[in-house]
């Protein structure tokens, strides 16, 4: 019932993850917080690794299929700043961590973090109509961006969609669905390196093998899904999908705000 749990959840957000760009990890860390069956550090390790697992998959059918929306003027130094981003994040966490050995502290810092987040998200959704969005085309300008969003992504273990999906569409003017392929980019090299750089230092947490791939094989069929979603709906109702997941995620987080303190 365990591995189902963890199949099933990693399958619904990834396939929400893919049709609204927003990587899946931002709903799959908090509900797997909310459960407690495993640790702050071993959620966000696996979480991570999920996520780059669905991104690789949506990258790669994207660059295959000659189908893509990525931009490379902004999108390859986006994706470089990404990278440094990805292992300057991971270190932040173990640095934090190493604190303290009550991970709760970890989970509480990463929830209120992701309340912020998503609240100032969902706000910027509902009114961007009446916010003047710019075009970035430095490229020195990009690559800082892309590393900003990198250090969040690694060190919340969520992948950064949302984040990434604002930023985008108020620097860059991008339309939801390009900014939605234009973010999966970003969170493929933030988590690769995220990941590599874990492997380097050999601080990799305890977790089972069967739940990672549980999780994996959910993140690769809900990625399948959702791409599939994508392109059958409008942008009216990605965006709708998009601010609904957004109120479940901030309630979700509250929650595991008050768990990790209580």
């Amino acid at each position: 019932m365990i591995y189902m749990l963890f199949l099933t959840v990693c399958f619904l957000a990834s396939a929400i993850g893919a049709i609204c760009g927003i990587g899946g990890g931002v709903i799959i860390k908090p509900v797997l917080d909310a459960f407690g069956i495993l640790g702050v550090p071993s959620i966000s390790f696996l979480s991570g690794c999920t996520v780059l697992a669905m991104t690789t998959y949506s990258v790669g059918k994207s660059r295959l299929g000659k189908k893509s929306g990525f931009e490379a003027k902004t999108g390859i130094p986006l994706s470089a700043g990404a990278v440094a981003g990805g292992i300057i994040g991971k270190w932040i966490f173990s640095y934090i961590s190493s604190f303290s050995a009550d991970k709760d502290r970890i989970g509480a810092v990463q929830a209120g973090c992701l309340i912020v987040v998503t609240i100032g998200t969902l706000m910027y959704t509902l009114y961007k109509n009446k916010i003047k969005t710019y075009q970035v085309r430095n490229a020195f300008s990009c690559m800082m961006i892309g590393l900003i969003l990198g250090i969040l992504s690694s060190f919340l273990g969520i992948g950064g969609g949302p984040i990434n999906l604002i930023v985008l569409f108020f620097f860059f003017s991008m339309s939801t669905k390009t900014a939605a392929e234009n973010s999966l980019y970003i969170i493929f090299f933030s988590q690769l390196s995220s990941l590599l750089s874990t492997l380097a230092a050999g601080s990799v947490p305890e977790f089972s093998f069967e739940i990672l791939a549980f999780m994996v094989s959910g993140g690769i069929l809900g990625g399948i899904a959702g791409r599939f979603i994508n392109k059958k709906i409008s942008e009216a109702m990605v965006e709708r999908l998009f601010i609904g997941a957004m109120s479940v995620i901030i309630l979700i987080n509250i929650y595991n705000l008050w768990k990790f303190t209580a």
